[in-house]
Formats: structure tokens, sequence, C-alpha cells
């Protein structure tokens, strides 16, 4: 059997507000598997935002281990970590985080810039992209210029600029109204079906209820694996 693609082990969180220790995580274990679809659930301040932190290599567990395609992230230079990011995970938020007056072709090209990648494939992986999620019609339009869902979907192109191997999402249709909340819903399941790892935080339990495992977070801990 081949390795999970995220492995956390024991993993606590803890943050000093003073002299006062805050337990965001207290010791979660959970393996994911490489082309799962995940939602993470819990109610504010349940570690699920910690947790999500710690997915996306943006902080290192206190105590623990949080292992993801084989990267010990605790043994990681703060370079090595961004690094890592690029290649390996993209990001979808709830408020997509476009560049305003850039149009969506090269709002998709940015990961693509900062890895490196020369202007002509930049421009041809970025466009495949935007076809991906049906706005090749839309590349040289400005973020103002698109609706909410077409900038949801910019910002998804986006993420999978860099063929990452986990895509991260965090409360993407929280934004949305419900007819354009199924319809991304509907981009992430075929992501997923084409072999994407999928991890989508979320407080609404349709969206969650779409992912084909829900791990629910309470006061710091892992209460609830649901498959």
């Amino acid at each position: 059997m081949t390795s999970p693609l995220i492995v956390a082990r024991d993993v606590e969180k803890i943050y000093k507000m003073g002299e006062t220790e805050v337990h965001a995580l207290n010791g979660v274990t959970v393996d994911i598997q490489d082309g799962e679809y995940v939602a993470i659930m819990g109610p504010s301040g349940s570690g699920k935002s910690t947790f999500m932190n710690l997915l996306g290599a943006l902080d290192a567990p206190t105590r623990g281990s949080m292992t993801i395609n084989g990267k010990d992230l605790a043994a990681q230079t703060p370079e090595q970590l961004a690094k890592f990011r690029g290649g390996t995970i993209g990001f979808v938020f709830q408020q997509y985080h476009l560049l305003p007056r850039t149009p969506a072709i090269e709002n998709v090209e940015l990961p693509l810039l900062y890895a490196g990648v020369p202007a002509d494939a930049r421009r041809e992986r970025a466009a495949a992209r935007l076809n991906q999620v049906g706005l090749g019609d839309r590349m040289d339009h400005l973020p103002s210029q698109l609706s909410g869902g077409q900038q949801q979907r910019v910002a998804i192109a986006r993420a999978l600029a860099n063929d990452p191997r986990i895509v991260l999402a965090d409360e993407p249709t929280g934004a949305l109204d419900s007819k354009t909340s199924e319809e991304i819903m509907d981009l992430f399941e075929n992501l997923n079906a084409e072999g994407m790892t999928l991890i989508v935080v979320t407080h609404e339990a349709d969206v969650a209820a779409r992912a084909k495992r829900r791990l629910t977070f309470r006061d710091g801990k892992l209460v609830e694996d649901d498959r």
C-alpha cells in the first residue's frame, strides 16, 4: 500500500499570548491519502483553521509531526517551506485575492512567474487552466468584469497553475450565492475525479456533504472522521 500523502501524528499547536498558552490543536492524528476529497469542519475556535495552516505549510506544529508528500514540515527552513508550498499546494480563498488591475490570465500566471517559468510557457499553462475551469473566453477580462463565481474560477485556475499535489480551499463558496456555489462544487468534484487531492475547510453542511470524507474538529481535537 502506498504511503499517505499527509501524515499527522499527535500534532499539538500552542500559541503563547503573554503568560498564557493557548492549545489550538491537542493531539491530532490523521492520514489523508493521495486523491482524497476531504472537508474539514468545526465551530469557530475548534482548531480547523490552525490545522489548515499546518496543511498549507504556513506553520509547523509545536509538538508531534506533520509530514506532507514525504516532507517533515518541522525540519524545513522558511525558504524550503516557501518552495515546498509553491510546488505542492494550491490555495483557494473565500475572497479570491485577485489583482484588480490585472487580466484573468495574468492573475493565473502569477505562481508560474514566481516559479521562474518562461513567459511563453506561462501563458500556455495559464490559458490551459482557464479553459479547464470554463473561462477560455474571459482570459483578458479584469476581475471587475467578472462575476463572483467567475472570479473564484480564476482563483481555482491560479491554484492549479503549478500542477500541485493538493488544493486547499478555505471557505471557497462563502461569498457566493447557492447556485454559483453548486457550480464551484461541481468543478471541485470534476478535479477530484481527475485525481486531484482536495481539502475544503467549510462551515457549510451542504458543501461538506459533497466531499467523500469529513473531519470534524472541536476544542483542538479531531472528534469525528466520517467517510
